[in-house]
């Protein structure tokens, strides 16, 4: 590796570090965010909107890739993803200067929800044009290995994140931190964006790039050439559900989804688990180097598909497992104790809306399965006859719940209907805590080095299917629409398919009652993709990616 191909892998991982870094800080503040921006709305709403908040940037991401894709494939990868960096970085430092909710009221999610979807749009060009960029440095034979030192920043930005939200909270205290001093990891990143972009500034522009400009092959219209041809949009569809779909779900719910479990369902204290999961992330980042080069010697394909076949396979027993060693207390009162829920379905509502509000849970189903969704509590639905009044049993004790559409004014947010439905809240509460049910995660009993070994394999499944994609990706597609073409299906599978893995789970989760049926989203994704890609993608290791067309 010459001296200029280090700079190169360098300077486009750092920037990378540096964006992931500023899109993770939302995601592991999530809960404090919902309580500073969110707080006209009861916790658990306020945290789906947060998370939806946080889906936003993501959603966004397709867009970004078009409007920095084609400029990247028009007047070349350096200066699209000079600008790439200036927009996130300046978003993420306007959210650290941000109002909140009881400032200006409504006006701060809006402007919140603004700034994530300019993040999106930024990172929707930054990760095409790094890949892209690097991969046409590389000698023919190490764009796999190259181009895993760009594959690490993901989890070294989550890292970074976590190190640097350790640190203030321990300088600031709990109390402050949550107060105020979440605002300084925003804040902070402003250094890093300036040292980010003066590296970038030095850099060239990529020789493929550079040749085909000089031949007057470029693109005039990559969007066009991309998705207007059936046979360049029939490889970006083939890309997006045979390879970016399944990856993204299986990184999500490595990195993201296993610490919301931890913090959500198994009610393991915030910091606890954020050290937890960066200690894994430590332990297996490395394997991303390692999948990128043993990519280069037997192929992109066999890799990436045998990590989506095994993190189908074995989601549930390790999220399982993972429950007996953070919250043992939570695995044996689930066995000895189950709670079920007998209602008549015809009165429940969807659980899981995002738009609902308190007010719209209000029959005895509504009443007993919400009460049971806020606490984290797993349960079981039981069909009773039509007009059977909704009851809770938690062992041999059964707690009847009561319609609040009956009470008077027709709603259960009336003074007296308020104290009767905190009375029943405190009711179950009790219920579950004497049959063993506990409140937090007891920290003496963690058993962290299990808990680290299930969190750095469900890291190693992430190397697997992400350390060899970049190559990949920039493999399947020529030169002059390379950069549009590839960022596409990357962000619509990681924008979409993976972005939206949190909320989806949780809502699914909140709908059945079972803390790990929002498993089944990344497992039905991960399967679809084995399938696909097994069938209909080709191994491209030794495609010459320099070719023009």
């Amino acid at each position: 590796m010459t001296r200029e191909e280090r700079k190169v892998i360098f300077a486009s991982s750092l920037g990378t570090v540096f964006e992931w870094y500023d899109f993770y800080l939302y995601g592991a503040l999530a809960p404090i965010i919902a309580r500073q921006f969110f707080s006209g709305l009861e916790a658990g709403a306020a945290f789906i909107f947060a998370l939806l908040a946080f889906a936003a940037g993501f959603l966004v991401r397709p867009f970004g890739a078009l409007v920095f894709g084609r400029l990247g494939d028009m007047i070349g990868r350096k200066y699209t993803f000079l600008v790439t960096i200036l927009l996130m970085g300046l978003s993420t430092f306007i959210v650290g200067i941000l109002p909140t909710y009881a400032s200006v009221g409504v006006a701060a999610p809006v402007l919140l929800v603004l700034l994530r979807m300019l993040q999106g749009l930024a990172l929707g060009g930054e990760y095409g044009g790094a890949a892209t960029y690097v991969s046409e440095h590389a000698p023919h034979g190490k764009r796999g290995f190259y181009t895993s030192w760009i594959q690490t920043t993901a989890t070294l930005g989550l890292f970074l994140s976590l190190g640097v939200i350790l640190g203030t909270r321990t300088l600031t205290g709990e109390a402050a931190f949550a107060d105020w001093g979440w605002r300084l990891p925003f804040l902070l990143s402003i250094v890093l964006l300036a040292v980010s972009v003066w590296i970038r500034l030095s850099l060239n522009e990529s020789p493929a790039f550079k040749k085909i400009k000089e031949e007057g092959r470029s693109s005039k219209s990559p969007l066009s050439e991309s998705f207007g041809r059936w046979k360049n949009l029939r490889v970006v569809l083939l890309a997006l559900v045979g390879l970016t779909a399944g990856q993204a779900v299986v990184w999500y719910t490595g990195q993201f989804y296993a610490l919301f479990f931890l913090t959500q369902a198994l009610k393991v204290e915030e910091s606890t688990a954020n050290i937890l999961v960066a200690v894994s992330l430590l332990l297996g980042t490395p394997f991303f180097i390692l999948f990128g080069w043993l990519s280069d010697r037997i192929g992109r394909k066999p890799i990436i598909m045998a990590g989506c076949l095994i993190a189908a396979l074995t989601y549930f027993p390790l999220f399982h497992a993972l429950t007996e060693a953070a919250n043992p207390a939570l695995a044996q009162a689930q066995r000895a104790v189950p709670i079920t829920v007998t209602v008549d379905p015809a009165r429940c509502s969807f659980q899981g809306s995002p738009i609902a509000r308190e007010v719209d849970f209000r029959t005895d189903c509504d009443l007993a399965k919400r009460t049971l969704a806020q606490a984290a509590v797993n349960y079981t639905v039981v069909e009773g006859p039509a007009g059977t009044a909704a009851s809770i049993r938690i062992g041999e004790r059964v707690i009847p719940a009561f319609d609040a559409t009956r009470t008077p004014n027709g709603h259960a947010f009336d003074a007296p209907s308020k104290a009767r439905i905190a009375a029943f809240k405190k009711e179950v509460a009790d219920a579950a805590k004497a049959a063993g049910y506990p409140v937090a995660a007891d920290p003496a009993r963690i058993n962290k080095p299990l808990v680290i070994g299930i969190l750095t394999l469900l890291v190693i499944y992430v190397t697997m299917v992400y350390g060899p994609i970049a190559a990949m990706l920039v493999e399947l597609f020529p030169t002059r629409i390379r950069y549009t073409s590839m960022s596409l299906p990357y962000h619509i599978g990681n924008g979409w398919f993976g972005g939206l893995l949190p909320t989806t789970a949780f809502a699914i989760v909140a709908q059945t009652g079972n803390i790990y049926n929002g498993l089944w989203y990344p497992i039905v994704v991960a399967g679809a993709t084995f399938v696909i890609g097994m069938l209909f993608i080709r191994e491209t290791k030794d495609r010459d990616i320099y070719a023009a067309d």
